[in-house]
């Protein structure tokens, strides 16, 4: 033991005579909230944790890290859920967080692109454009939190996917640290540049494993003048898909969001938020939050009116309510955000990022909500999701004062429960949270050999020491 405190040390030591102080954190009292995961669940250390100012900081870091021969854990706003920034090697290991990268490098109105540095935090990066009558349109919970590069790093979704896709679509160009301390400057604004093979797709969703993201160029749009958002209780969620092919018919692209809940949605947000007041009188069996938005000519009130008279003149609505300002619009909203609050406050407990084909959705959530009934009935299963692209977060918390052993039982006869039902489905484990390290092992397990041996040698190519987040995503040997 005391040898490897030593090494981690000397470690520190060399690593402070490269990079100076002012960019490193040794003590463990000033590195604890990088090394443990956002719900707290998982706790780690690290070498050091570097926190670089500019480009060329990450640059120099990235070469003195492989001159000590020390792996790097990237990250952003450390709100993952899949541990995909979170050291679990912490001799060997070092954060490094671009939170001090924050800068807004360009937003052209004109030309409807900005460029930003990986560590801006999203709302910050949103008002900004706002303020200029523009619009960036990735909508996370974390938004508050959550950065820049993280988002690209982990092709984050969100409720607006359905109109304007995952963060993939909305990226235009990067800038990044290769693993050998190479800058690579790729912050091209173009739409359209079919010159060879678009490098930036290699790390938009790589986890850090291939690359530092340290700025990204991307799409912006029209601010969206005028929003509608409706609250609509229906008889099951089959029916909210029925509503959600009518609306994608009738409302056509100035649909923005579309949300199912279940009813217990309402008082796990209540016990997070008790301020919430319900809009709807009655209880119904299933609950969709739908948002429509546009801009200039386009009259989204009397389409929002005139779409929810026709659904509810035909029986698929039973109820709802339509926000009558932007501040009962928020409020709305809050049950939707404040859900995950309270599911968090109930404890430790199984989340799943999962998709299937949006034909078969309301099919696998029954099916896979029977299952867990029949086998776990003590525990409560919470299905909820966008619908519209297919992606469902289907979570099951444990029973009131299990201990943590208890949990973390419940937790994985739970997992492999949905995942099997989901194999049936020819679903994806991850629609948008990414892999990291704890969906590692089930990835690996579902991985066809020809996309192992794909993803193996493009992490050799960029990667050949395996020092980029390694154990993120996939098991990998340098000698392999």
């Amino acid at each position: 033991m005391a040898d490897a405190v030593s090494g981690t040390e000397s470690l520190r030591e060399k690593l402070k005579a490269v990079l100076g102080e002012g960019l490193l954190l040794t003590a463990q009292e000033d590195m604890q909230r990088y090394c443990s995961d956002w719900h707290g669940d998982v706790k780690s250390s690290a070498v050091a944790v570097i926190r670089p100012r500019s480009t060329e900081d990450v640059s120099a870091a990235v070469r003195a890290c492989a001159e000590l021969g020390l792996a790097i854990i990237p990250q952003g706003g450390n709100t993952g859920l899949v541990l995909g920034g979170t050291p679990d090697d912490p001799a060997r290991q070092v954060v490094m967080s671009l939170e001090r990268m924050n800068a807004i490098r360009a937003i052209d109105a004109d030309d409807f692109s900005a460029v930003v540095e990986a560590g801006c935090i999203l709302s910050e990066f949103k008002d900004a454009v706002a303020e200029q009558g523009m619009f960036f349109p990735l909508s996370l919970g974390a938004q508050g939190s959550c950065r820049m590069g993280g988002n690209v790093s982990t092709n984050a979704g969100g409720i607006n996917v359905l109109r304007y896709g995952m963060t993939r679509e909305l990226v235009l160009g990067l800038e990044v640290v290769l693993p050998d301390g190479t800058i690579w400057n790729g912050l091209s604004t173009l739409r359209k540049d079919n010159r060879g093979v678009d490098l930036k797709q290699l790390f938009i969703g790589a986890e850090g494993t291939l690359g530092i993201i340290t700025a990204v160029s991307v799409k912006l749009y029209p601010n969206p003048e005028h929003v509608e958002t409706a609250l609509l209780g229906l008889s099951s969620l089959d029916d909210a898909i029925k509503l959600y092919r009518r609306a994608r018919r009738e409302c056509c692209d100035l649909m923005s969001a579309f949300e199912f809940m279940p009813p217990v949605a309402f008082t796990l947000a209540i016990e997070a938020i008790p301020d919430l007041k319900m809009p709807i009188a009655g209880d119904y069996p299933a609950y969709v939050l739908m948002e429509i938005s546009g801009s200039g000519l386009v009259d989204t009130a009397d389409l929002m009116g005139r779409f929810l008279e026709g659904v509810m003149e035909d029986g698929l609505v039973l109820d709802g309510v339509i926000a009558s300002s932007r501040a009962q619009a928020q409020s709305l909203w809050l049950f939707r955000e404040g859900m995950n609050e309270g599911q968090a406050l109930r404890g430790a407990h199984m989340r799943t990022d999962i998709s299937v084909p949006l034909s078969k959705l309301a099919e696998f959530v029954a099916e896979a909500e029977a299952e867990l009934h029949a086998k776990l009935p003590e525990c409560l299963s919470v299905s909820y999701g966008h619908v519209g692209d297919g992606n469902v977060h289907l979570n099951v918390l444990p029973p009131d004062g299990s201990s943590r052993e208890e949990r973390d039982a419940y937790i994985y006869k739970s997992k492999v429960l949905v995942n099997e039902v989901l194999d049936r489905y020819v679903g994806s484990i991850s629609a948008e949270h990414g892999i990291g390290r704890l969906k590692r092992s089930d990835f690996e397990a579902r991985l066809p050999e020809v996309q192992r041996t794909m993803i193996m040698n493009l992490k050799k190519a960029f990667d050949p020491e395996f020092r980029m987040n390694p154990g993120c995503q996939i098991t990998l040997q340098a000698d392999s």
